[in-house]
């Protein structure tokens, strides 16, 4: 593993996150902090048939969790709650070691901070955010049903 940690491709991905404004009505919000380098990621998530609509977020984060941010936008539009959660988890269960490389695209990028454990919250911050966002969002559509 002598891939850089700080590569082109991580890089170009920080420089290029889709959906970077936030919603003006969310149905579901959730911003999530690292403790260990203060990032911050802020996701809006809008539901429509039990699907992500529409994103928009807010990142204040590092390299490492600007290039996240960017490939969860970049795949998130179609995906339900669920599936949301499925890759949150996938992620931090291949982060620690624990499980396979996730099915979401492209996360093999981050295959040379394996060893750096201080950057995993950093990694995992925007898929947290996101499924916790469609989590709130999907709770509030089958409240506005009852």
């Amino acid at each position: 593993m002598n891939a850089p940690l700080y590569n082109t491709e991580i890089l170009r991905l920080a420089a290029s996150i889709p959906h970077h404004q936030r919603l003006a009505e969310p149905m579901g919000t959730s911003e999530k902090r690292s403790p260990i380098c203060g990032s911050r990621v802020t996701v809006d998530v809008n539901l429509a048939d039990g699907r992500v609509s529409e994103v928009g977020m807010l990142v204040r984060a590092c390299a490492l969790g600007q290039a996240s941010s960017s490939l969860l936008a970049a795949n998130i539009l179609g995906k339900t709650p669920a599936e949301l959660a499925t890759a949150r988890d996938e992620l931090t269960a291949w982060l620690a070691g624990e499980g396979s490389a996730p099915s979401w695209p492209d996360l093999d990028i981050f295959i040379p901070a394996l060893t750096v454990t201080a950057r995993h919250p950093s990694i995992r911050l925007a898929f947290e955010a996101a499924a916790e966002a469609a989590a709130i969002a999907a709770m509030s559509t089958t409240g506005n049903d009852a």
